[in-house]
Parts: structure tokens; C-alpha cells; sequence
């Protein structure tokens, strides 16, 4: 089972996250010392490689997971990281709003379906953890999932156990869980947003609804905190990303998939007899055509 490997953006299993000590940008020094695109074109084109590996050895599946505050650099970071790899081996899967079939069921039921399949590798854009953030700072949703009790910590503690435990059961049959909070500060959030609005490309993305819940910034804050300390392990480990600089956010997701990957190192089958067989008769048909 995957394990992930120590680096300095890896949340600690321990608890010991605190959100106010965690940065949204590195130092400038660090963003001045090279071509963070050139570099993540490179960390791109390796994760196509191994793509290309896991495809054929369809031994393990991979399962990126994507959290962050509105404009905080998701659908960005999935078009450069993954734009070398081949679609045919890769689904990204956005979660809206739930539907009234979804909400008839537990709240893990819809995020089930679009899991990857082994040898392939699946993004969450969003995911079941928006059960434990946004229904957390709106507890008023729960009511659409017939939960008519009052929320208590307690009640946020049993999902978050609850995913654990299903984290653990996808690692335990062969998927590698990697999940990346796009930890973004108010004030680049209030840009980004600005830009929305003063750029005409830009101006589907906007939706008042994001100024709202910009109003409730400090409970998202906490949610995370206590949802990333609760539910960051060995086997699915959360990884907190500084992303108010988009190429240096970027070029560390693509970094740290890659780390996973050549940990797990997937590698072309070998022949087996039947296979080797039928490779020899196959060269020697096509050398007398």
C-alpha cells in the first residue's frame, strides 16, 4: 500500500496543521530563481510517461483530489498539470451541486461511480470532502439529505471518519490517494475575482455567489483546519500548496504526482508464455508477408 514519502508541504498525520502558519506564497526570492513553467513542463510531460505505464500495467489506479476556496486555482491547475497525458487514460470529474437522486443516498454515494479504474488516473475536482466544508459552514444543506438532527463536532467527526476509512479501503485494493488544498489568501481570492469582472474571457466564471461565501471566509478556514487534520494519512495524504503564485502551485502539484509515482514505479507487463507465443508467431507471419 502507498505510503507517502516526507516533504515540506505534506500535512502532518499527527493533527499538528494550523492554518495561520501555513503560506499561500512562497519567497519571492524562490519565485525569481527560475522558469517555473519551463519546469512544469517537464514534471508534465514525466506524469504522461508514467501514465503510460500505469495504463499497461493497470495494476494500481491514481485519485487526485482538488480542494480549495473559490478561485483558487483548481480548473488552472488540472489543465497544465495533466496536459500531457493521455485522455484515453484519465477522467476529471467536477462536483456541483448534488442532485435529488445524489441526496437520496449517503453522502459518499455519487463520488463512487467516477472512481478511476485501475490502470487509470482520475481527478476530483471538488469531491466528497465539500460534505465536511461547504455543508459544514452551510449546515442548513443537510436538510435536503432528510439529516434533520442539529450538526455537532461530534457529527463532523464521524464523516471525516467515515472518509477516512473509505480512503483506506480504495488504498488497501490498489488506488494511490493524493489530495491538494490550493491554500489562496483573501486578498489574492478578491483579485481574482476583480479580474473576473474586468476581463470579458472571464466573465463566465463569475458568480455572485462567490462573493457571498467570501463573507463566510473565516468558517471555511476552520473547517479546513479541522477537516485536513482530521483526515491527512499515510495512505492518502494531504498536501497544503501556497497558490496565490499560479505557476509555483502548478509546477509543486505536478512535482509531488510525480514523487507518487516513481515511488510505485508502474512498469509495461512482461510477456507471459501464451503472450511471447504469440509474439514470435506474429513476427514470423508478418517477416514472410
Amino acid at each position: 500500500m502507498f505510503h507517502a514519502e516526507p516533504d515540506s508541504l505534506l500535512v502532518p498525520f499527527d493533527g499538528g496543521l494550523l492554518l495561520e502558519d501555513a503560506a499561500t506564497r512562497p519567497d519571492k526570492k524562490i519565485l525569481q530563481s527560475r522558469d517555473w513553467g519551463d519546469d512544469l513542463e517537464r514534471e508534465a510531460k514525466q506524469i504522461g510517461r508514467w501514465q503510460y505505464r500505469l495504463y499497461a500495467e493497470r495494476r494500481r489506479a491514481i485519485l487526485v483530489i482538488f480542494q480549495a476556496m473559490d478561485a483558487g486555482g483548481k480548473d488552472g491547475t488540472i489543465r497544465h498539470v495533466f496536459s500531457r497525458v493521455n485522455p484515453v487514460g484519465m477522467r476529471v470529474t467536477s462536483f456541483q451541486q448534488p442532485s435529488v437522486t445524489e441526496l437520496g443516498h449517503d453522502f459518499l454515494w455519487r463520488t463512487t461511480a467516477p472512481l478511476p479504474p485501475r490502470g487509470h488516473l482520475g481527478v476530483f475536482n471538488r469531491s466528497y470532502y465539500e460534505e465536511v466544508l461547504t455543508v459544514r459552514v452551510h449546515p442548513e444543506f443537510l436538510k435536503a439529505q432528510r439529516i434533520l438532527e442539529t450538526p455537532t463536532a461530534e457529527f463532523w467527526a464521524r464523516r471525516q471518519a467515515a472518509i477516512v476509512a473509505h480512503e483506506r479501503h480504495l488504498a488497501e485494493e490498489g488506488t494511490v490517494i493524493l489530495k491538494f488544498w490550493l491554500n489562496i489568501s483573501r486578498e489574492e481570492q478578491r483579485r481574482r475575482l476583480l479580474a473576473r469582472i474586468e476581463e470579458p474571457d472571464s466573465n463566465w466564471k463569475f458568480s455572485l455567489r462567490d462573493i457571498d461565501e467570501r463573507g463566510h471566509w473565516n468558517a471555511y478556514q476552520r473547517a479546513f483546519e479541522d477537516c485536513l487534520n482530521a483526515t491527512s494519512r499515510p495512505w492518502a495524504p494531504w498536501y497544503a500548496i501556497p497558490a496565490d503564485h499560479k505557476p509555483w502551485l502548478r509546477w509543486q502539484v505536478a512535482r509531488l504526482i510525480n514523487t507518487a509515482l516513481a515511488q510505485i514505479r508502474p512498469a509495461f507487463p512482461p510477456p507471459d508464455a501464451r503472450a511471447a507465443a504469440h509474439l514470435a508467431e506474429g513476427k514470423q507471419r508478418l517477416t514472410n508477408d
